[in-house]
This record gives structure tokens, sequence and C-alpha cells, in this order.
């Protein structure tokens, strides 16, 4: 009988093990796929550098030292990385419902806008610094919800796309901000750049103890984190990759599709604001145009990166965050234009959209049994 068990067992190993290569081959494609996107678009941009005239050893070797080469090089990298972890959230939520949601930059800039502006009564009120910064979190936090939700509740009720819905906000949002800032709510005492009234240096967010960031960072992951967890783990997390799989079979099956689109944008829309809030809070003490820095549109080449993961989106947005901070340097080194940077992007972005295409086409990522 032994005999017999340890014959039924070694052919039951034997299959588990196969099992196992095949999921292992299957999960590699997300990784191998987008590194292989990186690498064309980095072929591709030398050839550009090429064709001006400019070494692309040097452009990559100063990539690699303005965004990691130094501690201070970090510090701005992952500055930056702040802001992108969140934007890209607020695409990756609505992702799985199969939405594709581009319009970060806009709820990012009016969450900021309403957060700074919520704390003007609050800072001449003389209110102690919490009651500033929670006044100014919740009111950001809400004015994103509500945009990005928005656009949500215009896909399911109207038909609207919220791919366009969502960039066409953006600018709305934008145009909001700079109406006001240069309007009934510009501060008299900042003749030189229109802004609003400042929160106060004893009201800015401090930095990370020993990290040199602020804790926008930190938060970022939290919140990325426990996104992870709702969008895996749990019944809501469920029910959108079923209604991003097949609407109507996740109708048929009484799933309440309409709330689930509509609380996932403003799950991404909140993520947005939040980046908001700690662009005031934190980086600007007020606000104004600086505000449309592009994080919203970066973020949504970090969230296609990190297959919109929101674990994966952490260490992707440290790699953006660490190309936009070198474009100083490369500005400074080799004459170049600081959009330089931006231009790699738009390639990597480009190439990545076109890698999609490979997914489930190249063989060896296939089980062996439907390879053909």
């Amino acid at each position: 009988m032994a005999d017999i068990a340890q014959q039924d067992g070694v052919p039951a190993m034997a299959g588990g093990l196969a099992e196992t290569m095949d999921r292992l081959r299957r999960s590699s494609e997300y990784v191998v796929i987008p590194l292989f996107a990186l690498v064309v678009a980095g072929l591709l941009f030398s050839l550009f550098l090429l064709a001006l005239g400019q070494s692309p050893a040097m452009f990559f070797s100063l990539l690699w030292k303005g965004g990691f080469g130094t501690a201070f090089s970090w510090q701005n990298t992952l500055v930056r990385a702040a802001p992108l972890i969140l934007t890209a959230l607020c695409v990756a939520i609505p992702a799985r419902l199969g939405l594709v949601i581009i319009g970060g930059e806009g709820a990012l800039v009016l969450g900021a806008f309403t957060g700074a502006v919520a704390s003007i009564p609050l800072v001449n009120a003389g209110a102690p610094p919490f009651l500033v910064l929670g006044g100014m979190l919740v009111t950001s936090v809400v004015t994103g919800a509500v945009w990005i939700g928005i656009v949500g509740a215009l896909r399911h009720y109207r038909g609207i796309n919220e791919t366009i819905a969502s960039l066409l906000m953006s600018y709305i949002a934008i145009a909001i901000m700079n109406f006001f800032v240069e309007g009934a709510l510009r501060d008299p005492g900042n003749p030189n750049k229109p802004s609003t009234q400042p929160i106060g240096e004893a009201n800015m967010i401090g930095e990370v103890p020993g990290l040199g960031v602020h804790w926008g960072l930190p938060v970022g992951i939290v919140v990325a984190v426990l996104l992870w967890v709702l969008m895996n783990r749990t019944t809501f997390g469920f029910a959108a990759r079923v209604t991003g799989g097949n609407v109507r079979a996740a109708r048929a099956q009484g799933l309440p599709v309409g709330k689930l689109i509509v609380t996932a944008c403003a799950i991404a829309g909140a993520c947005a604001g939040l980046a908001g809030f700690f662009e005031v809070a934190a980086i600007q003490g007020k606000a104004n145009a600086s505000l449309a820095a592009g994080y919203g549109f970066t973020g949504i080449l970090v969230a296609f990166l990190a297959r919109q993961n929101p674990l994966a989106i952490v260490p992707v947005a440290i790699f953006l965050g660490g190309i936009a901070a070198a474009g100083g340097l490369i500005q400074r080194r080799m004459g170049m234009p600081d959009a330089t940077v931006q231009v790699l992007q738009g390639l990597m972005f480009v190439v990545l959209l076109v890698s999609e295409t490979l997914y489930g086409r190249l063989p060896f990522f296939r089980p062996k049994g439907d390879r053909r």
C-alpha cells in the first residue's frame, strides 16, 4: 500500500510543480512586458538624442545621478513620488471596473485650491494648526471625491464617456482655480505671482524625521496598501472586478453596478484630492498656478506601468519621480530643455500602450498545454 501511495504521490507532486511553474510563467508576463517596453522606449529616445547631436550615455548617466545617485537626489525623487502615488491610484481604482479616468490632474488642483480656500477663515481667526490642517484635509478630499464621482455618475446614468469627461473637467478645474486666484481670492500681499492667502509657516506640514520628505509619501504608501486590500480582499473589490470583467454579467448577478462605479470614482478622486492637500500644506503653502505641475497626467503612466496594481504603483512612482527629479540636472549639464524628460515619458507611454497587444500572445508565458 505504501508503494502504491508513493507511486500515486509522484505524479501528484509533478502536477503541482507544473501548475506552479505555469502560474509563475503567467505572472512574469506582467513584469517582463513592461520592462521590455521601457527598454524599447529607451532605445527610441536614444535615437532621438543622437538626432539632436547629444550623447545618450551622458543623458542616462545624468538621469541616474539626478534621480538616484545621491542622498539629495533621493530626497527630490521621493518628494515627487508622493503625489504620483496618489494620482496613479486615481487611475488604477476605476480601472478595475473597466473605466479609464484621466482627470486626476483636475481633482488634484481643485482639491488643493479648495483646501487653501478653507484655510483662509481659520487662519484669520487664529485657529490652531491641527484645526486648520484638519479643515483643509477634509475639504480637499471631499472636493476630489465629488469631482471624480461626478464623472462616474455621468458615465453610469447618462452614458457619457468617462475618459473625455474627466479630461475636460480637468481643464475646467484648472480654469476655476485660475479665475479665483487671479481675481476675488488673490492675495493682495503677493503682487508678483497670483495666489491665495498663504496658510502660514505654523500650519505647514513638516518632514518625516531623518528622511527629508514630507508626510505625503508615507501616507500615500499606506493608502496604496489599504486600497490593495480593498480591491483584493473584500466583497467590494470582488464585485468591482466582476463589473470590470463583464457589466452585463454583474447586472445579471444583481450587483449594484451604478453604486460601484460612482463609489470607485469617488475613492479615486479622494486620492487625487489628498495629493492636492499635501501640495498646499507641505510644498506650496498656498494655491497658485504651480499646482498644475502635471502630476495627474504622469500618474496615468504610473498606473499603466504598474498594471493598475496599488502595491506596484509605489515603486513605479518612485522610478518616474526619479526621472522627473533629474530634469534640472540634465538641463544644466546638457543644455537641453527641462521638458526633455517629458519627451521620454511620452515615448514610454506610447510604447507601453503598444505593448498591451502582447499580453496573452507570447507562447513562452502561456501554459505548456495551450502553446501552439
